[in-house]
């Protein structure tokens, strides 16, 4: 699809070109003067300490779906339409998660300088169980009729066959998925992202590895999708293990 990867790089330029805009004139709350800026090593390390390990876990999320769809190619070409029927939805439900998440980030940085602990606890939790309500019942009702969204793509049967296939396993995951994600965003306030960037790595590791060794086997197309559902849990469970057994604060 030729312009695809030109219009996303034109999009976001825009994008940041005019939150530049915006922030210079004057009109945001939060106004931004470029000649009172003065770099500051000591906080510039603390936002690399945090922003360097957290932007691993994105990363990994790509890298995910690229290794995945690279092995699912060897099932056919209708087995691949389908999974990218499925994973267009889930990438549109990735900006439910943030909207939750990135909320968490400034209430959870408060309570921590605060020395609030708990009550960093309690915002990222509550967030997360938002998060995971809101993307799990979507999930769980599109694995319950699959036909709502894939409808809206094609009437092949063998892409639509492989479509449901993967929302049938995968789609109840969602929860799982929605409430990792925004601990991950909710660990960025606390500075602890560790734990949630490892959980990461968990299902990247999962799907590559256990991706290869179904291929080879020669399993049936559905195992994969399978595997993808099951390490969506492995991400939400390890992201929620993480937060809550790593000490917050000092």
């Amino acid at each position: 699809m030729p312009g695809v990867a030109a219009g996303q790089l034109i999009a976001f330029s825009c994008a940041a070109i005019f939150f530049l805009w915006y922030l210079l004139s004057g009109r945001s709350r939060l106004p931004l003067n470029i000649r009172a800026f003065h770099f500051e090593r000591a906080m510039f390390l603390d936002i690399l300490k945090v922003g360097a390990v957290a932007c691993l876990s994105p990363l990994q999320t790509v890298l995910t779906i690229l290794i995945f769809t690279k092995i699912l190619a060897t099932f056919g070409t209708e087995m691949l339409a389908g999974y990218g029927i499925g994973s267009r939805l889930e990438f549109l439900l990735i900006p439910i998660t943030f909207a939750f998440g990135i909320a968490s980030v400034p209430m959870v940085g408060m309570a921590m300088g605060a020395g609030q602990i708990k009550r960093a606890r309690r915002v990222a939790w509550s967030a997360a169980a938002a998060s995971g309500l809101t993307v799990g019942l979507i999930g769980l009702v599109i694995a319950l009729d699959p036909a709502l969204w894939t409808s809206l793509f094609t009437n092949d049967p063998g892409v639509t066959a492989a479509a449901h296939s993967y929302f049938h396993w995968a789609g109840p995951a969602f929860v799982f998925f929605g409430m990792g994600v925004s601990l991950y965003f909710s660990s960025q306030g606390a500075a602890r992202v560790g734990g949630p960037v490892l959980a990461s790595t968990a299902r990247l590791l999962i799907v590559a590895i256990g991706g290869v060794g179904l291929m080879m086997a020669q399993a049936p197309p559905w195992t994969l999708f399978a595997l993808v559902g099951g390490a969506m849990v492995v991400f939400g469970l390890s992201t929620a293990a993480s937060v809550a057994l790593v000490r917050w604060g000092k």
